[in-house]
């Protein structure tokens, strides 16, 4: 009858809404108050054919590490191997037994090992093993009961198994949603989700199809030539050349060549006839780029291939006509420069006909971190290593930046951090310099005025990467502070007492 009390306690515990490691835990304490100490719950990694402790009641992180053998090894390794139950009536007495956790042979009274194995579908995965006092119990009907649990835990490890498939297949399914999603909201090589974005890209479909001129307007590195770029392979020139000119990059003396062409003998040094940008892009497009620095004696010119759509050579008699889409961009105040009178008026209402405005990195705040996993992605990739992933204080730091050189600026940032990180995370610590000063200086004047200094100690900067590391491998663990303890390869106890020294509530990680 007590044996029936226990098992129906096993089958509630193991029924619990709980994750199964705790589960498994709370039935090695249920065995350890019936007298069967050290339960050990241990399982085999089949590619490396290693048995390693999982679950273990009464032993530390350390002697859980020390507990790893090989398949047919000790006791445990020979029942994984065989898939049979075995019995060591006294310990001392049995060369078989390693003891490889070393948690043994400081008892007064002789102990005995039950093992048994861990079944899924005839095929052994593990072990659960037990230490008993030696004295006059009935060693059988202890095996007979941990094989009955063994085959419990086996049944919900078998239904985890299945809600794990379950799983990737719902998650499979997301991603592939989530892929619909990123094109929904990606044109060409262009990022976000935000608003501010979604409202970007509606305009870039709804006049990419039409010969309309745009003006595309935004501080410097907010991505006005990917707008470009977007704007001509979507439309119905995107078969014919898209010729880019930067006019900020090109001397004022030579716009005028550049982008007429020049015949030969129309100054020194033009020994023969050149072509210029929009005798080049016919058919296509020109994206003049930083149009508020076009000169003065050249804007009129580009105000006729606007409106008559003919231009003549520097130094030539002839008019060519053009059949060319402009695309203009600018980061200047240009009603500045018309009320100035450095940029014609009318040529800035010939420009301005269909203006895009993308919206600095600090506006669309809640693209940082797609744009950071694309960088990641591509640069990653580009080096031939794993995608790292980032840490939640490298992702708060990029946050809280301000990102005056938008989202070019990000890109580099996210370009280096994954150069000098040598692991699977990025930490705040492998952030530039200069965010990372911002950063403390921010945290020292919300946490102490009375320091006088923006620099932070190197006591507390070491506290700081110090709860970084702990909070990622209880994200990593779910929480679970003996997973975490190993993930960092320390004790369960000094990790303990660094979560309540830095105020960590492990509970508040155990969904994500």
């Amino acid at each position: 009858m007590e044996d029936l009390t226990l098992l129906y306690e096993i089958i509630g515990t193991l029924n619990a809404p709980k994750p199964l490691p705790r589960n498994l835990q709370e039935i090695l304490k249920i065995l350890d108050s019936e007298g069967m100490e050290r339960g050990t719950i241990t399982i085999l990694n089949p590619e490396t054919n290693e048995i390693q402790i999982e679950v273990a009641q009464g032993l530390t992180a350390e002697a859980r590490r020390r507990g790893r053998y090989k398949l047919g090894e000790g006791i445990t390794g020979r029942v994984v191997e065989t898939g049979e139950p075995m019995v060591v009536p006294r310990v001392s007495q049995e060369p078989l037994f390693l003891n490889r956790t070393r948690t043994r042979g400081k008892e007064k009274d002789e102990l005995s090992f039950l093992c048994v194995p861990i079944k899924i579908n005839h095929q052994t995965i593990g072990a659960l093993s037990v230490d008993r006092h030696f004295q006059d119990l009935s060693l059988e009907r202890d095996l007979r009961l941990l094989t009955i649990i063994a085959s419990i835990i086996a049944q919900a490890g078998n239904n985890l198994l299945l809600l794990d498939r379950e799983k990737e297949k719902l998650r499979n399914e997301n991603l592939q949603l989530k892929g619909a999603l990123k094109e929904r909201y990606r044109v060409g090589n262009i990022i976000g989700n935000s608003s501010r974005m979604r409202q970007v890209f509606e305009m870039i479909q709804r006049v990419a199809k039409s010969n309309a001129t745009i003006l595309i307007r935004g501080e410097s590195g907010t991505g006005k030539e990917l707008v470009a770029n977007a704007i001509h392979y979507n439309s119905h020139r995107s078969a014919k050349p898209f010729i880019k000119v930067n006019l900020a990059a090109l001397p004022e003396t030579l716009v005028e060549s550049e982008l007429f062409g020049h015949e030969k003998g129309a100054f020194t040094g033009a020994l023969q006839r050149k072509h210029g940008r929009f005798e080049l892009a016919q058919g296509g497009t020109v994206f003049l780029d930083e149009i508020g620095d076009l000169p003065p004696s050249v804007q009129l010119k580009i105000l006729r291939v606007i409106q008559e759509r003919e231009f003549n050579r520097l130094g030539g008699a002839a008019t060519l006509k053009t059949d060319v889409r402009l695309i203009a961009a600018t980061h200047r105040d240009l009603e500045k420069l018309v009320a100035e009178g450095s940029f014609r008026e009318d040529l800035y209402y010939r420009l301005n006909v269909f203006p895009i405005y993308l919206p600095p990195l600090r506006e669309r705040k809640t693209d940082i971190t797609l744009l950071a996993e694309h960088f990641l992605e591509k640069y990653a990739r580009q080096n031939n290593r794993p995608t790292p992933h980032l840490s939640q204080s490298a992702m708060d730091m990029l946050m809280h930046h301000s990102w005056p050189g938008n989202v070019r600026e990000l890109e580099n940032v996210i370009e280096r951090a994954l150069l000098v990180c040598d692991g699977d995370t990025i930490l705040s610590s492998h952030l530039p310099p200069s965010l990372q000063s911002r950063w403390n200086a921010g945290i020292a004047q919300e946490g102490s005025a009375s320091r006088g200094s923006e620099r932070p100690s190197l006591a507390a900067q070491v506290e700081s990467l110090e709860k970084e590391l702990i909070t990622e491998a209880l994200i990593a663990t779910r929480g679970n502070q003996s997973a975490a303890a190993e993930y960092l390869d320390t004790s369960l106890r000094i990790l303990g007492y660094k979560i309540k020294r830095y105020g960590l509530d492990p509970k508040q990680y155990r969904g994500k």
